[in-house]
C-alpha cells in the first residue's frame, strides 16, 4: 500500500499532537509534526535527503504570529493580518523551492483574504480545525490528485479578493513600465533594502545622481516614501537586484518531531 506522508505544522501543541495521533491511526497515512517553520523546512530538507519526500504539508495560518522572522517574508501583509502571514508565508517559501508538496491551511476561522493569499501563494486547500478528521483526510487524497478544496462559504469572498489582488497588480506592473531602465535597478536596490549610499555603490553612480532617480521613482510610481516604493513593487512583481552573496544564513530556530505524535522540545 502507498503511504501517504503528511507533515504537520502547528506551534500548538496539544493540537498537533491530538492531530497526528488521529492521521496515525490511518493505514494509508505516515505522519510527523513540526513545531515552527524552520523545524518544517528542516524535517523537509532531512526527508528529501533521505529520498522519502513528504507529500502534503498542514499549516496553521497563525503559525509563528510571535516570531516574524522564522519563516519568508511575503509582500507587504496588512496589519491585520500579521497574526495570519507566517502561515502563509511557509506555503509560498515550500511550494517554491518543493512544488510536488501539497499544502493545506488549517484555520480556526474562514477569512477569505486570507484564504486568497494562502491560494495566491500556493496552497491547494483550506480547511477549518474544527472539521472532522474524513473531511481532512479526504482533503488531504484530494489535493494529491491536483485538487484545490475551499469551503463553499468561503467562494464568493476569495474570488472577489483574488479579483481585486489582480487589479492592483495590474496597475502596479503599469506604473514600473513606466520607469526607465536605470531607474528600474534603482527601484531593485530599494526593494532589496538598500540605501542611497549602498546603491550608489551597487550600480557605480554619485549618491547626487541616487538620490534623484529615487525621487523620479516616487514621482512616477505616484507614492510619498520608499516603503510604499517597495510595497507597489512587490505587487508588481519585481524583485530585489542582485548583488553579491552576502553572509551564510544561521542556523533555523524551532523544535521538529521525527515521525511520531509527541512534539519534542
Amino acid at each position: 500500500m502507498a503511504r501517504i506522508r503528511v507533515l504537520v505544522v502547528d506551534d500548538h501543541r496539544i493540537f498537533a499532537e491530538s492531530l497526528a495521533a488521529a492521521l496515525a491511526a490511518e493505514p494509508d497515512v505516515e505522519v510527523s509534526a513540526a513545531g515552527s517553520g524552520p523545524a518544517a523546512l528542516r524535517a523537509l530538507e532531512r526527508a528529501a535527503a533521505e529520498g522519502r519526500g513528504y507529500d502534503v504539508l498542514l499549516v496553521d495560518a497563525e503559525l509563528g504570529a510571535q516570531s516574524a522572522a522564522d519563516v519568508p517574508a511575503v509582500p507587504e501583509p496588512r496589519r491585520e493580518e500579521s497574526a495570519a502571514v507566517h502561515g502563509i508565508a511557509l506555503v509560498a517559501g515550500v511550494r517554491a523551492a518543493r512544488p510536488g508538496v501539497r499544502c493545506v491551511v488549517l484555520a480556526e476561522k474562514d477569512d477569505p483574504r486570507t484564504a486568497a493569499r494562502a491560494l495566491q501563494a500556493g496552497a491547494s486547500g483550506w480547511v477549518a480545525k474544527d472539521c472532522s478528521l474524513q473531511r481532512l483526510l479526504a482533503v488531504v487524497r484530494g489535493v494529491l490528485r491536483d485538487e484545490t478544496h475551499l469551503p463553499p462559504a468561503l467562494l464568493t469572498g476569495v474570488l472577489r479578493e483574488l479579483t481585486a489582488a489582480r487589479k492592483h497588480r495590474t496597475e502596479s506592473e503599469r506604473l514600473v513600465e513606466s520607469l526607465t531602465p536605470r531607474e528600474r535597478e534603482v527601484l531593485r536596490c530599494m526593494v532589496a533594502g538598500l540605501g542611497r549610499k549602498a546603491v550608489a555603490e551597487r550600480l557605480f553612480l554619485s549618491p547626487h545622481t541616487v538620490r534623484t532617480h529615487m525621487q523620479n521613482v516616487l514621482g512616477k510610481l505616484g507614492v510619498h516614501s520608499t516603503l510604499a516604493a517597495v510595497a507597489l513593487a512587490r505587487r508588481a512583481g519585481v524583485g530585489p537586484e542582485a548583488g553579491p552573496p552576502g553572509p551564510e544564513a544561521g542556523p533555523l530556530r524551532g523544535d521538529v518531531v521525527e515521525r511520531g505524535s509527541q512534539l519534542a522540545q
